[in-house]
């Protein structure tokens, strides 16, 4: 059997109100040279079942399990059996626009020295069936990213994102299984300190879906992450603005997702006291930020959900 082009690791943790549509958005790329590797991190609901079911249907997709150990433990699974040039990843709540897989390919082909490829992001609603209609959307950088990009706000924004050629893959190593959080961050910053190239496509191309009660709802927990993940690879005098900029971030999130508006300001004005010019040097979203965390507290959560999501 000849190798896919891709290979599509997804790792699933009790996310069967979710995986069917996941799952169909890959299944239906229009990109059809693909294996999909699906790996049940010990779920304890339907998910497995319904990956079952799946995989009895279509002989593209390969299922593993594995007692619970975390998404890092279980991407890596999944590069240990990747198989394709190219390896894309996908979480168990996101959607891909159905020409995803095809756009990263010709960036690929066109660009033969990139080792890596991200595109924008829609920012939806869990119950949002797409991100056509999306009011926030992620910015794709024009130039070469930098491991001060990463480390602040993270232009790919998710593991859901991004097309890595596999041969680099090998170079780089693992996910580091024993983080939660920032370890996409982590290993991406990994892969420009070792001199390769991440290129952007200005296109969108992922619906990224806001959980209140997912993983990347724990803004504390995040913000833990990304220390650790700042004082392993910022300059000292880099950390202050990185801290600002991803404090704004931080806010941004707990603004879209309909966390407490004292959550939103609080990260707000940790950034300005870390560096404010580096919180207001984007006038929009520094500003913007800003006034809505104030804002934040006149409006009920499910009007700060409709205006920020």
């Amino acid at each position: 059997m000849n190798n896919p082009h891709f290979s599509v690791i997804l790792p699933v943790y009790n996310a069967s109100n979710q995986i069917l549509k996941t799952i169909s958005s890959v299944l239906n790329q229009t990109e059809r040279d693909l294996e999909l590797i699906l790996i049940d991190d010990g779920s304890t609901d339907d998910s497995l079942a319904l990956m079952l079911s799946f995989a009895s249907q279509d002989e593209r997709i390969k299922l593993v399990s594995q007692e619970n150990k975390g998404v890092s433990a279980a991407r890596n699974l999944g590069l240990g059996l990747a198989r394709g040039a190219l390896v894309a990843f996908i979480d168990s709540d996101d959607l891909w626009a159905s020409d995803k897989l095809a756009v990263h390919r010709e960036l690929h082909q066109q660009n033969s020295k990139a080792a890596a490829s991200y595109a924008k992001v829609a920012f939806i609603d869990q119950h949002a069936s797409n991100g056509r209609d999306a009011r926030t959307f992620s910015t794709v950088r024009s130039d070469e990213l930098s491991v001060e990009q990463i480390i602040s706000e993270n232009p790919v924004c998710t593991m859901s994102n991004l097309v890595v050629r596999n041969d680099i893959i090998r170079t780089i190593g693992n996910f580091e299984a024993k983080m939660s959080y920032a370890e996409d961050q982590e290993w991406l910053a990994r892969l420009i300190v070792q001199g390769h190239l991440v290129v952007g496509i200005d296109q969108y191309l992922v619906d990224y879906r806001l959980n209140p009660l997912g993983l990347s709802a724990d803004l504390p927990a995040m913000f833990i992450g990304w220390r650790q993940l700042a004082d392993q690879y910022a300059q000292a005098d880099q950390i202050s603005s990185s801290e600002a900029i991803y404090c704004r971030y931080l806010s941004r999130r707990a603004l879209r997702a309909g966390a407490p508006a004292k959550v939103a300001l609080a990260y707000a004005l940790q950034g300005m006291r870390a560096d404010r010019e580096s919180f207001l040097e984007d006038q929009r979203r520094g500003w913007l930020t800003l006034v809505s965390a104030f804002a934040a507290f006149l409006m009920p959560r499910s009007t700060r959900v409709h205006l920020f999501a």
